[in-house]
């Protein structure tokens, strides 16, 4: 065993720096200051293939893998944190989910458009009284009526939901269902298409005005019975697959924000005179950098298994969960380092230590928070219930 990545990869990590640096720092300044969606920025990441990687060339994708999704998310997120939640909407939980459960149909009238950059995706789980409990706390209801269902409810936290052109979302066709998870289905949603759906940003302070995360509201809004996704009553298992190719995004997203924290403390404690000399002389700030070296490294790893476990066609529910646990870990270290070799400095605008705290508190919320993740790890180490019961479908290897 080496822990070496072939050339290809070290090429694509290289690749995706440099777009990122080019690309994605000062031109998104703009969209920034104007809170307008990046259109054009996501395009240009879909024309890069950075959404295409777990995809064959058949839909558009360039088959690079799960490996090179946690690459190509780790180095967005170091550079430019906001764009990394084009990796879960454009790659990972939108349109992987209709690739990995849709119909053929389904596949060609939505993938390819969203992979490019050329529709907006968004996926839509979550409710303001949900929790951990997503399919027992569920209120959003799906009712038939002839070729078509009628939605009403309201979903809470959904990235891009206010530009998204095409999402995945869940709603209750038989809110009486016992057990809970019994009674959601999926569907393909289209907001700009039907009535009924509108969406409020929400104000996270520190975090990006341009790329926002929403509460949707449905108001008799109609889904054609053919954007169905999968059975009714289905849902649940569909939601929670869906997660495992979130998690491996989010831990890469958290690893390379850790990374960025460590880099600017590294830098910072080099160049802060204090004494008659930098503060990278003081044993403590040097042990404090050895602990958040020593966890990115880890955090890094973690994830880059999680790539590879899901390249190799296995189950990838327990070191999906276990590596998103530990990145969660990780960032914050590397977060709490920061402030503390920064000092006073760390709450000030010229440095980045506030604006990387804020995204590593979201994501340690996104896709289950640490909490749940524990609960997960630990029912499933005792043997008290299997974290892999869930049906596994990974179309891209041809595991179902």
């Amino acid at each position: 065993m080496h822990f070496d990545l072939p050339e290809e990869l070290v090429a694509l990590s290289d690749a995706v720096a440099d777009f990122a640096n080019r690309r994605l720092t000062d031109d998104a300044d703009a969209y920034e200051r104007s809170g307008e969606f990046p259109y054009p920025l996501i395009r240009e990441m879909g024309e890069a293939g950075f959404f295409g990687a777990p995809f064959p060339e058949s839909v558009g994708g360039n088959e690079a893998g799960f490996m090179a999704v946690s690459i190509i998310a780790e180095e967005i997120s170091r550079i430019a944190p906001a764009y990394g939640y084009a990796m879960n909407m454009q790659c990972a939980t939108c349109p992987y989910t209709i690739y990995n459960w849709g119909t053929q149909e389904q596949i060609e009238r939505f993938v390819p458009e969203l992979i490019s950059g050329r529709t907006i995706g968004m996926f839509a789980l979550s409710e303001a009284g949900g929790g951990s409990d997503p399919a027992g706390a569920m209120r959003t209801t799906a009712r038939r009526e002839g070729d078509h269902y009628v939605l009403n409810g309201s979903k809470m936290w959904i990235t891009f939901s206010n530009a998204a052109d095409v999402g995945v979302l869940f709603a209750k066709t038989d809110p009486k269902a016992t057990p809970a998870h019994k009674g959601v289905t999926a569907f393909i949603v289209e907001p700009k298409k039907f009535e009924g759906y509108s969406a409020q940003p929400i104000d996270m302070p520190g975090l990006s005005k341009s790329l926002r995360s929403c509460t949707i509201f449905l108001d008799d809004f109609k889904v054609p019975v053919e954007n169905r996704l999968g059975e009714e009553g289905k849902g649940f298992g569909i939601a929670m697959n869906a997660l495992e190719f979130g998690r491996l995004t989010v831990s890469a997203r958290l690893t390379g924000l850790a990374q960025a924290a460590l880099d600017a403390s590294i830098a910072y404690a080099n160049e802060r005179v204090v004494g008659g000399g930098p503060i990278a002389r003081h044993q403590l700030v040097q042990q404090r950098i050895a602990d958040a070296t020593v966890h990115v490294e880890a955090a890094r790893l973690m994830a880059r298994r999680i790539g590879w476990t899901m390249d190799q066609g296995r189950t990838s529910t327990r070191v999906a969960s276990r590596g998103k646990y530990f990145a969660t870990q990780a960032a914050r270290l590397a977060s709490d380092v920061a402030r503390e070799v920064f000092g006073g400095n760390a709450l000030t605008a010229e440095y980045p230590v506030q604006r990387l705290q804020s995204y590593i508190d979201m994501l340690t919320v996104g896709e289950g928070s640490e909490n749940v993740q524990r609960v997960l790890i630990g029912e499933d180490a005792l043997g008290i219930k299997d974290a892999a019961r869930h049906t596994m479908r990974n179309r891209f290897v041809g595991v179902t």
